[in-house]
């Protein structure tokens, strides 16, 4: 394993006093920009989920001149609207016991004590103003017969926190921040930029100033330049090739900032997803998740005998292991998801799990049916049902679900401090692209309140801070930094069409997938990954000598695309792989065989590891650099995790 110690590294714009209070202090604290200095400013929104769309949409509202980036046809195909199950706020509508605090708590602690406390705070406070901004926007949350907003629990909750929209959460509050981005787009200060990727980033003079994209149609690369940029492009879980990711689903634009200076921080931290209809054969390109919202009412179960190949219907109830429920009694099926999946892979890897290969559990709604009726099962979870329906032919109100877990979440990213603002300055990441809120593991129904939190509430008001400082000294087109990030992307372009192999582009992106699920998955142990650091790098040489990208560069060309994005999947593989295996202890979605307990739970380490890994760029042949950033906790004293 290569990689050189560098300097520690601090939120130097963390506040420090007491937690109830930072957010509104720093808020308070930060310079602002008048109303006619904001008409001269410039910002580059990449991204158009929840947290791009809401921090452009906000951004127009502001007054800012704003250039939005999508690689979709429409912001309204962004990978938001894959969110099934729902929301989380403190609202306690239910009257159980719910706060801003409990939340915070819940947080830290299913991110395995491995967050920063005023960034979980912070996130716990603004989950209430969320849902009234949502409202406000027409989302159609799911209402109790009285006209209150309903709620549910999810994993690693005790409490019935979570907002929903029936099984299509991300869907509704996708279009709410749609219909923001529509406005301002139609008032004139956001201009979208619609198949068009990100490629390159431009640092001109020490700060971030514009990009260089491609557009996916006709192909020409142009640079666009502005006083800041906000980066919202998601997760990079389909390095795994297999994930609940939509397929177009990429790192490029968080690697190629890396690239040029912005440390990347935990990333080893991957959330497996327990709740995933089970690999059905090799032709797969992707994997569908179901809502961790079905483990509200759905009982998860394996035979009690190994081997037991009878239909479930043919099981009867005194030999069926409700393991969640028998394991962990506290919280049942409303584990996180971390435990959830590693439960799953134990039963299974046992001999006791269910359909093809034995790589399935029962997710099974016999009771809640027989409890509440078929039609009130229907309206919480009906689209989900019928989608189950259509992609495996069985029927979940006659026959139990069969899942097991999958990639899902990425809880690495782009380092930022408390203002969002990466390493590099002027260059802003929000959303899943950034690390900062989750720790080593993200409760559901999490994903949907950091993007909208980051959106509409935090960015709009740190970003002003760096801003007051502009306008910028114009950037010349023909600038030294813009001359050669762009020349950087039209020759990357040309090599890879160059190499005219005879190996395709997805058959090196699931030969990777399948290194880093084997030996950087739901399991990771120092043979494994030793093994994976010697095969990355010599996958990563063939590829530049053997992948064959048909067609050209002028037009419209998907080979081309997933090339460049698989080429940085294996530079982020190999980095996944040095941090995991630096990282000897076991921690929420990062599990080393070699560190558990005696009964098989992760075992954390937080004298040699309570810190945030954040990972500097040193060249292509150059092992990374480490900067530790130390995590302190003052509210939430770090335990063993227990669920039981």
């Amino acid at each position: 394993m290569r990689y050189v110690e560098g300097a520690p590294i601090a939120d130097t714009a963390a506040p420090g006093g007491p937690i109830e209070t930072r957010w509104d202090r720093h808020r308070f604290g930060t310079r602002l920009v008048n109303p006619a200095n904001k008409r001269k400013l410039t910002v580059i929104v990449v991204g158009t989920g929840l947290a791009g769309g809401a921090a452009a949409a906000t951004l127009g509202e502001l007054g800012y001149n704003v250039l939005s980036f999508c690689y979709q046809d429409s912001p309204r195909r962004a990978h938001s609207i894959a969110a099934q199950g729902g929301i989380n706020a403190a609202k306690n509508y239910r009257n159980d016991g719910d706060s801003v605090h409990r939340l915070f708590y819940d947080t830290v602690k299913g991110g395995d004590f491995r967050s920063r406390e005023s960034n979980v705070y912070r996130l716990a406070q603004i989950s209430v103003e969320i849902i009234d901004q949502c409202v406000a926007q027409g989302v159609p949350f799911a209402r109790e017969y009285g006209g209150l907003l309903d709620t549910r629990s999810f994993g690693g909750a005790q409490v019935s926190r979570t907002f929903y929209a029936r099984g299509q959460t991300g869907q509704q509050l996708l279009l709410g921040a749609y219909q923001a981005l529509a406005r301002q787009v139609n008032a004139g200060r956001v201009k979208m930029h619609p198949r068009t990727e990100m490629l390159d980033l431009v640092v001109a003079d020490g700060r971030a100033r514009g990009i260089v994209a491609r557009d996916l149609v006709t192909g020409e690369v142009t640079t666009h330049l502005a006083d800041a940029v906000v980066l919202a492009t998601g997760g990079y879980g389909n390095v795994f090739y297999l994930s609940t990711n939509a397929k177009g689903c990429n790192a490029t634009a968080i690697w190629r900032a890396h690239r040029r200076g912005a440390l990347l921080a935990n990333p080893c931290y991957t959330q497996i997803h327990p709740t995933c209809i089970p690999v059905s054969g090799d032709h797969q390109s992707k994997l569908t998740l179901m809502s961790e919202s079905l483990r509200n009412d759905g009982r998860v179960w394996v035979p009690v005998r190994a081997g037991d190949t009878r239909p479930a219907n043919q099981i009867p109830e005194s030999e069926r292991d409700y393991y969640l429920e028998r394991i962990y009694p506290s919280f049942g099926n409303l584990v996180p998801r971390d435990i959830a999946s590693r439960a799953a892979k134990n039963v299974c890897d046992s001999g006791h799990g269910v359909g093809p290969g034995g790589l399935g559990v029962y997710l099974d709604f016999a009771d809640a049916i027989r409890r509440l009726g078929k039609p009130a099962v229907e309206a919480k979870y009906g689209n989900l049902f019928e989608m189950y329906q259509r992609i495996t032919g069985e029927d979940p109100y006659e026959v139990p679900m069969r899942i097991y877990p999958a990639v899902h979440y990425t809880m690495g990213g782009l380092w930022v401090d408390y203002d969002l603002q990466s390493t590099i300055p002027g260059l802003f990441v929000v959303g899943e692209a950034n690390f900062s809120d989750h720790g080593a593991n993200r409760l559901g129904a999490s994903a949907l309140m950091q993007g909208l939190a980051d959106g509409y509430f935090v960015l709009p008001n740190t970003i002003g801070g760096y801003l007051a400082d502009g306008p910028f000294d114009p950037v010349p087109a023909d600038h030294p930094a813009v001359t050669e990030a762009e020349t950087g992307v039209r020759d990357r372009v040309a090599r890879l069409l160059a190499v005219n192999g005879d190996r395709t582009v997805d058959s090196f992106h699931r030969e990777l997938g399948r290194l880093m699920w084997d030996h950087c998955g739901m399991e990771r142990s120092e043979e494994g990954l030793r093994k994976a650091l010697e095969r990355i790098p010599e996958l990563r040489q063939e590829f530049w000598e053997r992948v064959r990208v048909p067609g050209d560069g002028e037009g419209l060309n998907q080979a081309l695309e997933k090339a460049g994005r698989v080429a940085d999947f294996f530079e982020l593989a190999e980095l996944m792989c040095v941090d995991a295996l630096h990282r000897t202890e076991s921690c929420g979605g990062h599990f080393r065989a070699e560190s558990q307990t005696p009964d098989g739970e992760a075992l954390r380490d937080d004298e040699r590891f309570s810190y945030v890994a954040a990972w500097e760029y040193a060249g292509a042949d150059e092992p990374p650099v480490l900067h530790r950033e130390a995590l302190d906790f003052e509210y939430v004293t770090p335990s063993q995790r227990s669920y039981k």
